[in-house]
């Protein structure tokens, strides 16, 4: 059975194979889905830690329906998917003596939607995750090492713009931009879909998968093909626009900002959806007044404006395009626009669109369903083939800066597997060196990267400007930087070793190292990281 999860920061959504319908379906879990037949059966990504401990948890609908969601209280936790692999800046609370970090929130989240799965007895499941575009790689190691403890016999990973083309079924378009804008993060992607047998350009790879790589059903058919032609991504999403509307109607009111006025901000930002005014009732229990938070549309698109909000929408659309251009894509050859998360409900965000693209190809209709039921189609005949969308370097210490800085080794973009492996030759940097000892690090993109924070009780992103450079070790430890011994020890100003570094297709870093000196191959193929 496959079985496919979609985890956001907002909501899950959780999808399976029928094989008798040959179809996707989504699934309700008992305790865990909202209930209604307005909506699908989404799951509230929400947790509360009644014990930390040995540790029993409420998540999903439960925690709102036992009256836990009380923004106050230290043991609920929202929104954690946005901590997960950022290094946060501020409070985590101490729970039962226990300090429990967002990777440890979201596991434990995970792995209570996978116990319900296993009191489904879907137990030895294929099972398919989703990940944001700009992920960093720290997220996907996360969540592949999160999978290994489940009881399934095969886990893989597919971006979530790409799942979205499939999970609209518009297998018979090409190519297709997808809008993915959830509660945590906006990606864009230009996808080509391509039914079997039907001549593709030459490939960017294979996507990152765990396990043993199957296409299911007739082997001896050639699967789907779906190229990922380009993409970009940021961390912006509806959490960042309801902190926005909770900053006006502090500033408008002379409140503190909180969870519970953030609460009420994002209530107006979702009937702003479908309503062209809103209005929640503010009540501050320490003076025991209330307050008439109010907002239109216009309003709204004020406070979007002023945030810089469309000027990011637009960067992120003309990088994609301009990656699309240098393929052979024009604008216009796109076949059609799909939007996908709650935040692409948003009219303001809607309207956005349509400045661009005309109104017979934006499809709208499944914003939170297409991503977990096409990710169903990567166990059911579909081969995914990829590229890199960070870049990697090696760190070193800049004498003229006297600081650590780092050294490009792959660029982004780059196909996997590599047709050719990437040359480095180095020397000793001090006397007597006696081993060869490198960090590897994935680097931001030159538009900046992300800082998350607290304000407060919030937890908060903002973008850091292009001249600061982030990166994030993914090998800084003692064992593991630690890469091949030097005998004899290695004296500076002479070239003394050749690295020659590849990524499987599997996205693991691999790397040979012959010593220039003894003629000799200390290291051969060696795995270094999981990209």
């Amino acid at each position: 059975m496959a079985i496919a999860l979609d985890f956001g920061t907002s909501n899950t959504v959780v999808a399976r194979w029928n094989a008798t319908t040959q179809a996707p379906e989504l699934l309700s879990l008992a305790n865990l889905s909202q209930r209604g037949s307005q909506t699908p059966p989404l799951i509230p990504s929400l947790l509360y830690v009644e014990e930390a401990t040995e540790p029993r948890l409420v998540a999903g609908q439960a925690v709102r329906d036992q009256g836990r969601d009380r923004p106050q209280d230290s043991r609920f936790f929202r929104s954690f998917k946005r901590g997960i692999g950022a290094e946060v800046t501020g409070f985590l609370p101490e729970l039962d003596g226990v300090c429990p970090d967002f990777e440890r929130v979201g596991q434990w989240f995970l792995d209570t939607v996978i116990a319900a799965l296993e009191a489904g007895d879907r137990e030895g499941a294929d099972l398919v995750l989703t990940v944001p575009v700009d992920s960093f790689e720290n997220y996907r190691l996360w969540l592949s090492q999160v999978a290994q403890q489940w009881p399934v016999e095969r886990v893989r990973l597919i971006d979530e713009p790409t799942a979205a083309a499939l999970g609209y079924g518009v297998s018979q378009q090409s190519p297709i931009l997808v809008v993915d804008f959830g509660g945590g993060t906006l990606d864009l992607a230009l996808v080509e879909l391509a039914a079997p047998g039907r001549t593709q350009r030459s490939p960017l790879g294979f996507i990152l998968k765990w396990g043993e790589q199957s296409f299911g059903g007739n082997s001896g058919q050639r699967p789907q093909l779906a190229r990922v032609l380009a993409k970009a991504g940021r961390n912006l999403g509806g959490s960042d626009l309801d902190d926005w509307l909770t900053d006006y109607f502090a500033a408008q009111f002379k409140l503190a900002p909180s969870r519970v006025l953030t609460r009420l901000a994002e209530r107006i930002k979702i009937q702003l959806s479908t309503s062209p005014e809103a209005s929640e009732v503010y009540f501050d229990d320490e003076t025991l007044q209330s307050v008439q938070l109010q907002l239109d549309r216009d309003q709204f698109q004020q406070i979007l404006q002023e945030r810089g909000f469309f000027q990011q929408l637009d960067e992120l659309l003309e990088s994609v395009l301009q990656q699309g251009r240098r393929q052979g894509i024009n604008p216009e050859a796109i076949a059609a626009v799909l939007l996908v998360g709650g935040s692409t409900q948003i009219p303001a965000v809607q309207s956005w669109i349509a400045n661009f693209f005309p109104a017979e190809k934006i499809q709208s209709d499944r914003p939170f369903e297409a991503v977990a039921c096409g990710a169903l189609q990567l166990a059911q005949g579909l081969e995914v083939r990829d590229f890199l969308y960070h870049s990697y370097g090696i760190r070193y210490w800049n004498h003229r800066s006297q600081r650590h800085d780092w050294h490009p080794l792959i660029p982004p973009g780059q196909a996997y597997p590599m047709a050719e492996p990437v040359e480095l030759v180095l020397g000793a940097s001090v006397a007597q060196q006696p081993s060869v000892e490198l960090v590897l690090g994935e680097l931001s993109q030159d538009r900046g990267t992300t800082e998350v924070f607290f304000d407060g009780d919030r937890l908060i992103t903002r973008q850091i400007g292009p001249d600061r450079t982030a990166a994030k070790a993914l090998n800084d430890s003692d064992t593991a930087r630690t890469l091949a011994q030097l005998n004899p020890p290695g004296d500076p100003g002479v070239d003394r070793l050749r690295l020659l570094f590849w990524v499987d297709r599997d996205r693991f870093l691999r790397v040979t190292i012959e010593d220039l000196l003894t003629l000799e191959t200390l290291v051969e193929n060696q795995v270094v990281i999981q990209l």
